[in-house]
């Protein structure tokens, strides 16, 4: 590892030579190290010898060459391409403890590519894009990671008097990141505590907070994602990434958004990651007893005659109905038997979240049936353990049973010899 700060650019020299080359000499002021990683198609501008990865190698980690991509003509497919392979030659740095940041500058195509090459890269490395797309959604390039992206104001061509300190910000920003990163290395290399991934939303707060609290007592270090379609795809990702020991989806409403249209959802790969990657998981129903819309008035007309609970002015709770439950069962129990890890279901059959308790506005032992059943008939003959109990999922006891039941899961994992 170093302890010199290094910084990767990532950029299409051929449009953004010059703006490169100031900013990788700014960042050599600044004391950092510079990795120039050149995802242009054509020859560098402005760069010569000082490039650190050239295109043709970015081309041939993404599985094609650089004439293929100038031949073909497609501009869509270059970027995708160079996108692709400066991930891979990122994902090999940092591996290797060689990366403590990156920075990339451009606009929606440049941005693209960057946002494609850090996507995968660890959570907590810094990663920042200069972008004339930053004034706008930056959901397209943010994702789930923890990108950080900053609005140049002026196009990224030429510097000048404005373009100089936007830059210059940049420069400034990512080198302080990548010299606290470095020093989380060290800290991490001192923390042997595993990690743990846990879905919470307002209405199981209660379920999240005890198993949290037992799983600090059995060593772990939980992360808490808030189930707001942006929080379950950074749960995805992590899991996906590696750096789980376990998952506990206690909350897995972003299902029924998804499924209805509310506009809290995570996708359809929602409750995917885990299993594809043999993660051990414990996984409940929380709050799968409502779909989320903003201010009641911008609920949709169609939904009109449907159950509501207005949590404040600006977000308001729908009930799901029997016949959704069903289908969220059915969705929740396929997933859950593909899973290629050890699974563990909880059905919490004194409802799935504070609403949904005797004497609360959502409770419906019908709608909640019918979740039970369809889940639980979908994991029948597969590998997945079911665990019937007849409390709340927020009660604290089965809140630590869940927490206690990762933890076996993990412990056999690590027993035969599988490392999380």
């Amino acid at each position: 590892m170093t302890t010199t700060p290094r910084v990767a650019l990532v950029g299409t020299l051929d449009t953004k030579g010059a703006e490169y080359h100031w900013m990788a000499d700014r960042l050599s002021d600044l004391g950092v190290d510079v990795v120039v990683v050149d995802t242009g198609i054509r020859a560098p501008s402005a760069f010569t010898d000082d490039v650190s990865v050239g295109h043709e190698r970015v081309a041939e980690a993404a599985g094609t060459d650089i004439d293929t991509l100038v031949d073909g003509n497609d501009r869509g497919a270059a970027v995708t391409a160079m996108g692709e392979g400066a991930a891979v030659v990122l994902a090999d740095l940092a591996s290797r403890g060689e990366l403590d940041g990156v920075l990339a500058m451009g606009g929606s195509g440049g941005s693209s590519i960057a946002a494609r090459a850090v996507r995968d890269l660890p959570i907590g490395l810094p990663k920042l894009i200069v972008s004339t797309m930053a004034s706008g959604d930056v959901s397209p390039y943010v994702g789930a990671s923890d990108v950080t992206m900053m609005y140049s104001v002026v196009d990224i061509a030429g510097i000048n008097r404005l373009s100089r300190s936007v830059l210059g910000n940049a420069a400034g920003a990512i080198a302080g990141m990548a010299r606290e990163h470095v020093g989380r290395r060290s800290e991490a290399a001192t923390d042997e505590r595993p990690l743990v991934g846990a879905s919470m939303f307002g209405v199981t707060t209660p379920a999240v907070d005890a198993a949290r609290e037992r799983l600090d007592e059995l060593g772990y270090e939980t992360l808490v994602f808030h189930a707001t379609g942006s929080g379950g795809r950074a749960l995805e990702a992590l899991a996906r990434s590696g750096m789980l020991a376990g998952v506990l989806d206690i909350t897995t409403t972003e299902l029924a958004d998804d499924l209805v249209g509310g506009v809290l959802s995570a996708g359809p790969e929602r409750l995917t990651a885990a299993g594809a990657t043999g993660v051990p998981q414990v996984v409940s129903l929380g709050a799968l007893d409502m779909v989320n819309f903003g201010p009641k008035d911008t609920v949709p007309s169609e939904f009109a005659d449907r159950q509501f609970f207005v949590h404040n002015p600006t977000v308001t709770l729908m009930r799901t109905t029997r016949e959704e439950n069903a289908e969220l069962g059915s969705r929740i129990g396929t997933k859950l038997a593909a899973a290629t890890g050890p699974t563990v279901l909880v059905v919490p059959r004194g409802g799935v979240s504070l609403l949904d308790a005797p004497g609360q506005a959502f409770h419906d032992p019908e709608a909640d049936e019918a979740l039970f059943s369809a889940v639980t008939a979908s994991v029948d003959g597969s590998g997945v353990t079911v665990i019937d109990d007849d409390a709340n999922v927020n009660d604290p006891a089965l809140a630590r049973r869940m927490a206690d039941e990762l933890h076996a899961l993990i412990a056999a994992r690590s027993a035969n010899g599988v490392e999380g």
